[in-house]
């Protein structure tokens, strides 16, 4: 990449791990965060050269590329408020988890010598926060490129270089409105259905009890509850209809087992078999 200085502003887990990882590819990076700790904390592992807990106009006027760590409501406000100092030609990305209610609005305040192309590192742990970072949680990570017809070749070809650079597996393309269609199904479902069985018990010695099934099942179930809050509801027209087809899914299972069909419930059974194996060939 021609970029040599990168701005991070947030230095949550994933900001951390970005920072991280360009870091140790050589590149120069730079921080924002409201957290003096955070920043410190990045300043003495030698994720950043430089940081501030508020936008200060000289890191900013430096940046060759800025990474926004921020939660999807905060992005807009930050670029209109702070993209008067931003170089001329200079690429934004982003790392959150919804898109269509980030994208648009974000491209539609953007000076128009800047170019936002979104992104979405398909990556993270049970902890949040800089100190938790670990960019070796990209290996094995997925990668999606979210363009829109404002972006153009040389925005998508950066936006796919930074993958790349972070050493994510594997880089996909997909428009807004695709991403936050799979994502409701891959990955909020995901995650209200171990919130779901987290609470559906209330016994408080299920370790004395369980086998890996639940363990894996609920790992998912540590979460950011401000976060992942915004996320639902910012992606709800997406999510409801998945958790709706979730619960009619496993309602069938459910009459099944109640009326003793084991037929059809081999079936069911065959049937997961058969797509995980095709998803572990993937």
């Amino acid at each position: 990449m021609k970029q040599k200085i990168f701005l991070i502003v947030g230095l949550g887990l994933i900001g951390g791990c970005y920072a991280q990882g360009l870091s140790k590819q050589g590149y120069t990076v730079y921080a924002i965060d409201p957290d003096e700790e955070a920043v410190a904390f990045a300043l003495d592992k030698g994720y950043i050269k430089k940081g501030a807990s508020f936008p200060k106009p000289e890191l900013i006027q430096e940046a060759d590329a800025v990474v926004l760590g921020l939660y999807p409501a905060k992005m807009v406000d930050w670029v209109r408020g702070n993209q008067q100092y931003f170089k001329p030609g200079i690429f934004v990305t982003d790392v959150s988890g919804v898109k269509r209610a980030v994208v648009y609005d974000v491209q539609a305040v953007l000076r128009p010598d800047a170019e936002f192309i979104a992104a979405h590192p398909m990556a993270g742990k049970e902890v949040s926060g800089v100190q938790n970072s670990d960019n070796r949680i990209f290996l094995e990570a997925n990668y999606i490129v979210t363009p829109t017809d404002k972006n153009t070749p040389a925005g998508i070809d950066f936006a796919e270089e930074l993958g790349r650079t972070l050493r994510f597996d594997r880089i996909t393309t997909l428009s807004p409105e695709e991403h936050d269609r799979m994502i409701g199904y891959l990955s909020q479902l995901t995650h209200a259905i171990a919130v779901s069985l987290m609470n559906a018990n209330p016994n408080e010695h299920l370790v004395a009890y369980t086998g890996d099934s639940f363990r894996d099942l609920t790992r998912i179930a540590k979460i950011n509850e401000t976060m992942w809050t915004e996320l639902f509801f910012l992606n709800k027209d997406m999510l409801v209809p998945e958790i709706d087809a979730f619960i009619a899914a496993l309602n069938h299972l459910k009459e099944q087992v109640q009326t003793e069909n084991a037929q059809e419930l081999k079936r069911l059974f065959v049937q997961s078999t058969q797509r995980r194996r095709l998803f572990d060939k993937g």
